[in-house]
């Protein structure tokens, strides 16, 4: 059977238009998968996989409203194809194999070409061979700069992930079947852009954009700053529009995979001192990730000089008359190895949404989750049956939390939902964005062994 033939959705296109990042417009230089080799922990790490052969993934760039161009070029011996996580974007650009297009072959190339509607902190994976790649270092930032300046003297991306080696510095198996049918096989090797406790400079008194990502396959990661100038300005992307508690040692802040973090930080105004970005970790103390040094005289600025972040234009639902949705989120009860196509299997079917796992990326005669109406309101009840945690992200749209039985949530605009062990929560959107929308744990172990599907918008 032909690649194209095990196609699940009609609006998926083969090498389709053009994109822009690294300053990404017309005219961009392709975006090259290849192998890499990078010094992670001491001795060189051979195996990685990045756009650069020696290097993390670069943060690509882009304008909100300005249309972006994005040739990648895959030069594996396996396919890839690559999801812009959070953007709300043609379904054809959106990067999911089977189900948007044709996966990406060896030295082939597809062009991404979209206009970001929404400023803020994205980021960019494979979502094919997505467990190898991803858990191989191919996991970049993207960021979209709004049509206005807010006032920020500089800014600084952290990208959060774990790798797991082994004595030599080599790269151990990604996954565990263990870990895939609990919560994950998480690395030992933490880093923040590849490097470990990474000392960042910034002039002392100035104000800083902090771009916290967690890209990590696996690691929900509890952070806190140990500063008291800083609060928390956009949340997955979107502007904050109510006051979010600041987090602490011991209320840390939990980022789950996809998920993202902005804060407006006021430097220390003598040089030398830090911004400490603080991780705890299981059996350790809070460590630092990476810190962001005074420099210089101090520039004397002041937090209340930012300009509020301009709210993204994203529709708000209407709940009284939003139609309900429920999705169970759990153990699987049927075995059987999923098919995958060109685009890899763990080998297990261990996880389920409505009791049933996903067959695979290329099966076929697989339909929706839920089949929604362009421009109509709903509420999906998101109920998580097991004692596990699962960052449960929905591609092309956003969506708000209204409430949840184990705790308060604030409304904040988001695309990725981290539910906790028992946890029922439910969400609002507005289905505004034609196409077939992968909807999914971003615990890649979970979400290879059956905790995915999609969701409909016709």
């Amino acid at each position: 059977m032909k690649r194209r033939e095990f196609l699940l959705g009609s609006g998926a296109t083969a090498g389709a238009m053009g994109l822009g990042g690294l300053g990404l417009a017309a005219g961009a230089p392709e975006l090259v998968v290849q192998p890499a080799s990078f010094a992670l922990r001491g001795q060189m790490t051979s195996g990685m996989v990045s756009l650069s052969p020696n290097a993390p993934p670069p943060v690509l760039y882009g304008k909100q409203g300005v249309d972006m161009r994005l040739p990648v070029r895959n030069t594996l011996p396996e396919y890839t194809a690559m999801h812009w996580h959070g953007l709300r974007i043609p379904n054809g650009m959106d990067g999911v194999p089977y189900l948007t297009q044709v996966p990406i072959g060896s030295e082939e190339v597809f062009d991404y070409e979209f206009t970001p509607p929404d400023a803020g902190t994205y980021w960019y994976h494979p979502h094919c061979m997505t467990m190898d790649q991803m858990a191989h270092g191919l996991t970049g930032v993207m960021v979209i700069a709004e049509a206005n300046d807010p006032g920020f003297d500089s800014e600084q991306v952290v990208n959060l992930r774990d790798f797991r080696l082994d004595d030599a510095d080599q790269f151990l198996p990604a996954y565990t079947a263990r870990g895939a049918a609990r919560a994950g096989t998480f690395g030992n090797v933490q880093t923040a852009n590849w490097l470990t406790e990474p000392h960042y400079e910034h002039a002392a008194g100035s104000l800083v954009r902090l771009r916290v990502v967690n890209t990590d396959t696996t690691r929900i990661y509890k952070v806190h700053l140990n500063r008291s100038e800083v609060r928390i300005i956009a949340w997955d992307g979107h502007p904050v529009e109510v006051e979010v508690p600041m987090p602490s040692a011991d209320e840390p802040l939990l980022i789950g995979p996809g998920q993202r973090v902005d804060f407006a930080v006021k430097m220390p105004t003598d040089e030398g001192q830090t911004v400490d970005l603080l991780a705890k970790f299981p059996g350790q103390k809070h460590r630092a990730m990476a810190r962001l040094r005074a420099v210089g005289a101090s520039v004397a600025r002041d937090l209340r000089e930012l300009r509020p972040l301009p709210a993204n234009l994203a529709a708000k639902p209407d709940l009284t008359k939003a139609e309900v949705h429920e999705f169970v989120f759990g153990w699987t009860p049927e075995s059987g190895q999923p098919n995958n196509g060109f685009c890899g299997s763990l080998g297990y079917n261990f996880w389920s949404i409505n009791r049933t796992p996903w067959p695979g990326d290329a099966a076929q005669g697989v339909g929706p989750l839920a089949t929604l109406e362009q421009g109509k309101s709903y509420v999906l009840r998101l109920r998580n049956e097991s004692p596990n945690l699962h960052p449960i992200h929905l591609h092309g749209l956003v969506f708000v939390p209204l409430k949840s039985n184990l705790r308060r949530l604030p409304p904040l605009l988001t695309d990725t939902m981290l539910l906790l062990k028992d946890e029922v929560v439910e969400i609002a959107l507005v289905a505004d964005n034609p196409g077939d929308w992968a909807f999914h744990c971003h615990v890649i172990e979970h979400q290879k062994t059956g905790l995915t599907g999609f969701i409909r918008v016709v």
